[in-house]
């Protein structure tokens, strides 16, 4: 299915019956990462599985920006009338997922991200260096984005009183020490450790994350 929304088209996939459950792939994705965990999510949820501006089959577009992709989300909420969601965001959409929390209190009923960051620091050095590297090859928006955005000062993450999950691979690229404070920094905030893992061995193209979904929203 497809929204216009924002000045951008967004593809959607909506699948199941009940309470509402938004899925966010991380950069460079689309919603296809989730093909394990869908089936599962559809049982007891309906589950929309979004294309990101640029994404998938949304739309091309140069304008790349978190709090301009977390706008699309607030108006496909809103413009599909889907009622106290539960988001779950995966890298990229896990930022998306918080600028959604602070910038739009009362749209997400509950928060799941992994993966996230608050800004380019939160990122371990090896990656970062990699980034730079293909973004000096490529040229990629994307790429830009990731090294320059997001920019949330910690302090604000008090601001979001839903209750939120962390989640993180032990291997991830995101510094543990910063996934960490993203926990601590959210007063209503579980953290979750995912041993053996990486940053997206246990969610793209797996139904490994479905436990802890599911453990925390029942």
């Amino acid at each position: 299915m497809y929204i216009h929304i924002n000045r951008q088209i967004l593809f959607y996939e909506k699948t199941g019956e009940g309470h509402p459950l938004l899925l966010l792939h991380g950069n460079g994705e689309d919603h296809t990462i989730f093909d394990a965990l869908v089936p599962l999510l559809a049982q007891t949820h309906t589950v929309y599985a979004i294309d990101s501006r640029g994404h998938g089959a949304s739309n091309p577009t140069e304008d790349y920006s978190y709090p301009a992709m977390a706008e699309d989300i607030a108006q496909l909420i809103t413009s599909l009338e889907i009622q106290s969601p539960i988001l779950y965001g995966f890298s990229d959409g896990g930022i998306i997922g918080i600028l959604l929390a602070l910038n739009y209190p009362g749209l997400v009923g509950r928060l799941i991200i992994s993966g996230a960051n608050l800004n380019p620091h939160g990122m371990k050095r090896a990656f970062v260096h990699k980034i730079k590297q293909h973004y000096k090859k490529s040229g990629s928006l994307l790429d830009r984005m990731m090294l320059e955005e997001p920019n949330i000062d910690p302090s604000m993450l008090s601001n979001i009183t839903i209750p939120v999950l962390v989640l993180a691979g032990e291997h991830d690229i995101i510094k543990l020490s910063h996934t960490k404070l993203i926990a601590k920094e959210i007063a209503n905030a579980q953290l979750k450790i995912i041993p053996d893992e990486d940053h997206g061995s246990y969610i793209i193209h797996s139904d490994k994350l479905y436990p802890y979904i599911q453990d925390f929203i029942f």
